[in-house]
């Protein structure tokens, strides 16, 4: 049976020979093939203890603290994933050897020195304290890419919501670009248009653009990564972009469980600093061949990482955890979502009205989705954002307003 083991270095694997076996039998599995001693493990099937800073911390996380307690009473199986933390340094088994021509032997250009001063290491800290999602909007994105795509192609979409002075992220919707989803790839057919208007109207409600919310497929599950090559590009293209530091990648991924089903899991991080340094100056190499290990990124040239010279990097080196949260947002997701396989027209904007007409019509419009709507289709584009600040202030909406809006739906 292989066990994932997720620690600061990334995602090791350790063979154990059943889920029978105690929590001290698999703690002297990962000292003698991970060379990590006993006494500086701690374990636990909780992600959050990577992000653990003192001894007090390492306390909360007690689930796997019993030494006598068998792997099958934590539900694991082959494949599970386990998360480790560990005092000291150790060297990373699998790094390959140091070339001596990298090192000595030619003349050092100043490229090289450059790199050699490029270390890649694991980021303990994120700029995000916690992500709280929306439960509504969590609910209608997990739901489409479960029950319409069955997570046979990816999906994604741009998160927005606030940021406190903390460092705290909420996301309150989640807007859909125009996109071409595959199994292992994601196509952002990305409008500018739609954008500007989609920033205006999350303006007028007091929202931003916090994050990249995406979808894995049930084949990516089958590979042994938290995300791939592609992924780790795009989501530093996109962290990059934004100049946010708190910005937050989301993925969702269907997950095997005991009872041999499965469940959907949301997993949240940051990229991390030195991640989207070397994105933006170009280090990454940017076009993938099929033999390629999607665990692994390329770099254009060495960098150092667990002090060897490399040219590949585990991708969970790019990765700082985030914790999650959800809550219950002033806004409905009700309304049909942009740019979906799904036609919306007048009609549908009548149905959603009758459908709540014993609401005020400042409820009735509090939909982000539905006001992306009525900028596109209703010509209301310079209109909707004093809508939006009705919706954000729960105010009444003009008179006129709400007559142009019902008139134009009953036209359908």
């Amino acid at each position: 049976m292989i066990l994932r083991i997720r620690s600061r270095d990334g995602l090791e694997r350790i063979q154990v020979d059943g889920p029978h076996i105690p929590i001290s039998q698999l703690k002297a599995l990962i000292e003698s093939q991970l060379q990590i001693p006993l006494q500086d493990q701690t374990l636990s099937t909780d992600q959050n203890l990577l992000l653990a800073k003192t001894p007090a911390d390492l306390l909360r996380f007690s689930d796997m603290a019993d030494p006598s307690t068998p792997l099958s009473a934590l539900n694991l199986s082959h494949g599970s994933i386990l998360f480790l933390h560990y005092h000291g340094e150790r060297t990373v088994r699998g790094c390959p050897a140091v070339s001596p021509a990298g090192s000595f032997g030619r003349k050092m250009t100043m490229d090289d020195l450059i790199a050699k001063q490029t270390r890649i290491t694991r980021q303990e800290s994120p700029h995000c304290d916690s992500v709280s999602f929306d439960r509504d909007s969590a609910n209608a994105f997990q739901r489409y890419v479960n029950e319409t795509l069955a997570f046979a192609a990816k999906r994604g979409g741009f998160m927005y919501g606030t940021v406190s002075e903390e460092g705290r992220v909420e996301v309150d919707f989640i807007y859909e670009p125009p996109q071409e989803g595959m199994e292992d790839d994601l196509i952002l057919l990305r409008d500018p248009e739609e954008e500007k208007l989609v920033d205006a109207i999350a303006a007028g409600l007091g929202r931003k653009r916090v994050g990249f919310i995406f979808a894995q497929t049930i084949m990516q599950d089958k590979k042994d990564y938290n995300f791939s090559n592609k992924e780790v590009l795009q989501a530093a293209e996109l962290h990059a972009e934004s100049g946010l530091k708190e910005w937050v990648t989301v993925v969702v991924k269907l997950e095997a469980n005991e009872d041999g089903g499965a469940d959907v899991h949301f997993e949240a991080f940051q990229m991390s600093d030195m991640c989207v340094k070397l994105f933006n100056e170009g280090w990454f190499v940017t076009e993938f061949g099929e033999n390629d290990d999607p665990k692994l990124s390329k770099m254009k040239k060495d960098v150092v990482v667990g002090g060897k010279d490399v040219k590949e990097v585990d991708n969970d080196f790019f990765l700082v955890v985030v914790k999650i949260f959800d809550h219950q947002g002033p806004l409905s997701s009700t309304f049909p979502i942009e740019n979906r396989n799904n036609l919306v027209t007048l009609r549908t904007l009548k149905s959603h009205l009758d459908r709540t007409k014993s609401l005020p019509f400042v409820k009735r419009i509090s939909d982000f989705h539905l006001l992306l709507f009525l900028a596109k289709s209703l010509g209301l584009g310079s209109d909707v954002p004093a809508l939006a600040e009705c919706v954000k202030a729960q105010a009444s909406v003009s008179e006129g307003y709400q007559l142009l809006i019902e008139s134009m739906a009953n036209t359908s």
